[in-house]
Formats: C-alpha cells, structure tokens, sequence
C-alpha cells in the first residue's frame, strides 16, 4: 500500500483532472493484436468526465491507443481497472498517490475486489459511476472526499449529461461512433460480471429514446457500434429507438442473445432501422453447460434458426463460443468450429471459460477447490486459470489455438462464405472475416500512421446491407459496395475491414 499525501482542494477552485484507461496487456504479448485495442473509445471515463464543471480541466489517456506519461501531477487522477490491467492500474495509482494526487479506482474489477482496489487508491467507486461520480466530486470541491462510492438504489439514465467526445482522439480508433444507450442486462448468467457490479440497485436500464437518438444525431458519418449488453433488452425501448432511426441511413452494429432475435420480430425492426452485423452469445452447443451456467434463454432454441434469420436479413454473425465448460471433452473443439463454418458465422470469438472474482461460476469453483491462480494478468480467456472437468489443462488450451487457426483458415473462411446463396453475399462474408485475421501487417501499418477514420468508408460499404430480392441479393448502396465486393478488392482494399472482441465490450462482426 503507498500512503497518499494527496492535495485536497482548499478553495472553489478549478479541478485538473486526468482519466487513464491501462493497457490490458503489455505490447509485447504475443496476442497483442493492434487493431482489437484501437476499436472504441473509452465511453466510462468519457462519461465520467462530463461531470466535471465548464472550468475545469480534463484529458482522457487510452494506454491502449497512445503512450502514458507519468510526469505531470494532476489534481485528480480516475483510472478504470478490468481484471487483466488490474496490476498496470495499481501501479499507476501508486505512482501517482506518491507524487501527491488524490487517485480514484473504478470499474469491474474494483467492484468485484474492492478492498484490494482500495489499498491503492484514495477513493473507490463501486459499481456505474452516473451516481457516485457526481457525489465524489461534490465532497471533492468541499475538501472532504469518502474513501468509497456506492451505486445502490436509483440508478437511472435520465439525468446523465452529454458524454466528453471532444476529450476522444477520434483518429486514434476504428469506431469512434459507438455509443452506450442501455446500462447491463436482463439475464443472470453465472460466469457474467453483471450480477456483481449491479448488486444493490437495478441490473437492466435504459436511456430516454429522444436523448439517446439526440446522441446519435450528434455522431458524424453513418457506421454505429453499440456496445450494449443486450441492445433488444427491453422490448418498448429498441422498438422506439429503431422507428426514431428510420431513415437516419445509419449502418450500426450491437449484441443480442439467441433467444430475442427469434422472439417476435424486433430483429426486423432492426434490420430495418439499420443493423448489420451482430454478436450472439451461442456460448455452447451442450444443453448440459448452458443449464450448469444459468445460461436459461438458450436453453431450447434452435441455433440453426438464429443464423438462418439473421442471415435472410443481410445480417452478419459473430459467435461467441466458450471451450472449458464441465461437460465438454475432446470433441468440444471440432463441433463448435465444424457448426460455426457450416452455418456461415462470419466471425468467431472464442474463448476459454474464465471464473471472474465477484461471479457465481467463481465462488464454485473456489468451493469446488479447482481455481488455479489468482493472476490476474492471466484471466484474459485465453488462459487456463481453473481445473477443467473433463479436460486437463494444457489439452483446453491447445484446443482453444486450435479452434482459432482453424476456423480462420482461408479455406474455411471460403467454405463459411458458401453458405450464402449469391457472390454478392459470399464476398461480404469473404471479405469481412478475412479482413479481420489475415491483414494484421496492413492494420499495424494503418494504425501506426493514425489512418483509422479513412477505413471507415470502407468498412460501411462492407455493412451495407444485402437483402433477399426475388431470387437474388440486392446491394444497399451498389456505389459504395462494388469496388470492394471484387476479388483484387478482397485481396487489397479489404485489408482494412475489422472486428474484434475486448474484456467486457463487444466484437464487431
């Protein structure tokens, strides 16, 4: 623990404050992949930050993105800890608290570890910010700060101010446009943070519709990304919010479970409005794991069903599939890639199942003795950090690189595309997938250069939606999509065509 001799405010002064998000993983990992951490902005710290008085001063640092200097002495210092840049984070907090600032954590994992958080920081916030935040700062200016935020009882969207997008370095990212319009989910999956960071108050709520369309007519450009949990969460507001974007000519993408898209017909709605790729939490193929993990609204529904809907309405899947879970054995690798290739997914996030402090999954298995390490570098889902039931250890992992090389080899990105029904539609699919895994030379290249915002021409035109029209698909925007739907195109201009999965965000699609 270092001890804080923090400057407190002795008058109404302006606040100089500084917001850092930490690298989940050092450069130099072999699974740093430039462009999976150059996708979003950091929306928390940029809300946060929206809090502060019009005299104030504030930057917003995405360790992810530029690099950190630790030379200025800031008044405030708020950093946001996910487990895997949970050490990066103390270690800045304690340079920081010893260069006299006062240094406030937050995020999931301080919630879920809040004592070991606090030995770190001056203050901690548990839970989402929107309450405590402005309570913080209050008792700052008055000189008096607590050493802990709760968010509990009350929580809501309504009063929350416009986010501080002018504190974003736009150029920096490939989807500058994503946006947040809902706060957590309604499902209580075991292996979920939700549970744990919403504990006390509501778990599942939503913004106004006018305010979140106002948010989105702010935005330049056409490509959305929403980085909801669950953007079909609540029926009357996504039915709103796609009638309030009809006719903005928008391209947006988000995340949905197995069970809404086949549930009435919202996914039209918003195919209508917009929506173009998704990502679908199929998580396993094995009604036993999904009844294990209280993953319930999978319980019973019929995958082939959810792609095959998606893709009648030009929309574009990636898969979310988890390898480790107690009722998987050798074959767990060959059946979920050989389903995801044959049911044309178009991109595949996989990972090894992970027991996050503060879940339900983890308290079992701390029960059940099988946790490994308390590393926290390592729960990245690529690490085996637990005792599989029926798998050792170094044989999950091998299958997880396995699935991975797989499923992104060029002949399997080919033999998914076929599974659509004309070249137009093969291409999208050939060339989106490809884009993401097999030009990662060009990425490096185009982000090291702060080229990002002049991809994204290119990746609306790859959204642009294709549609069942008689007997063939039909273009949206038959100029945008033609120079890239060609085969030199695929090979050249589509190096650029990317999605990706983080820690507790979204993947593209």
């Amino acid at each position: 623990m270092i001890a804080s001799s923090s400057r407190l405010l002795s008058s109404p002064r302006p606040i100089d404050a500084k917001f850092i998000l930490p690298a989940l993983t050092e450069a130099t990992d072999p699974y740093w992949r430039p462009i999976k951490y150059s996708l979003f902005p950091p929306l928390g710290l940029a809300t946060l930050a929206a809090y502060l008085a019009p005299g104030d001063h504030a930057v917003i640092v995405d360790e992810h993105v530029e690099p950190l200097t630790l030379d200025d002495l800031p008044d405030l210092v708020v950093i946001q800890a996910y487990i895997t840049n949970a050490y990066r984070a103390y270690r800045i907090a304690d340079h920081y608290r010893s260069q006299g600032a006062f240094v406030c954590l937050g995020g999931l994992h301080v919630t879920s570890l809040s004592e070991e958080a606090a030995m770190h920081a001056d203050a901690v916030f548990l839970g989402p910010g929107e309450q405590t935040f402005p309570r913080f700062l209050e008792d700052f200016r008055a000189g008096r700060p607590a050493r802990l935020y709760t968010s509990a009882s009350g929580r809501t969207l309504e009063r929350v101010p416009p986010i501080r997008r002018d504190l974003i370095r736009r150029n920096y990212y490939l989807v500058p446009n994503s946006i947040v319009v809902t706060r957590g989910c309604p499902q209580h999956c075991d292996f979920c943070y939700k549970d744990a960071f919403f504990q006390g108050g509501r778990g599942f709520y939503t913004q106004r519709v006018d305010d979140a369309l106002a948010e989105i007519e702010r935005l330049p450009g056409r490509h959305l990304y929403f980085l909801d949990d669950h953007l079909l969460g609540n029926r009357r507001f996504s039915e709103a919010l796609f009638d309030g974007m009809k006719g903005m000519r928008r391209l947006f993408q988000g995340a949905a479970t197995v069970d809404s898209i086949l549930r009435g017909d919202l996914i039209e709605r918003a195919a209508e409005a917009g929506l173009r790729s998704i990502f679908v939490g199929f998580e396993t193929l094995t009604p036993e794991n999904l009844r294990r993990s209280n993953k319930r609204q999978n319980l019973g529904r019929d995958y082939k069903a959810v792609a095959d809907r998606l893709h009648s309405l030009g929309i574009m899947i990636n898969g979310s599939f988890v390898f480790g879970m107690d009722d998987d054995g050798e074959d767990v690798f060959r059946r979920t890639v050989d389903w995801a290739i044959d049911h044309g997914i178009t991109t595949a996030t996989f990972h090894l199942q992970t027991p996050y402090p503060g879940t339900q999954l983890h308290a079992r298995m701390v029960r059940e003795g099988r946790m490994l390490t308390r590393d926290w570098s390592l729960y990245d889902t690529r690490h085996v950090v637990y005792r599989p039931a029926k798998l050792k250890p170094e044989a999950l992992k091998e299958g997880y690189d396995w699935a991975y090389r797989e499923f992104y080899r060029w002949v399997s990105i080919a033999r998914a595309s076929l599974h659509h029904g004309t070249l137009k539609h093969q291409a999208k699919h050939f060339s989106y997938a490809a884009g993401w895994k097999k030009f990662e030379p060009l990425w490096d290249l185009i982000i090291r250069a702060r080229q990002l915002t002049r991809v994204t021409p290119l990746l609306e035109g790859v959204l642009s939606r294709v549609s069942r029209g008689r007997k063939e698909y039909q273009i949206e925007d038959v100029r945008e999509t033609f120079p890239i739907i060609s085969s030199d195109a695929i090979h050249s201009r589509l190096a650029a065509n990317d999605g990706s999965a983080q820690p507790n965000r979204h993947a593209t699609s």
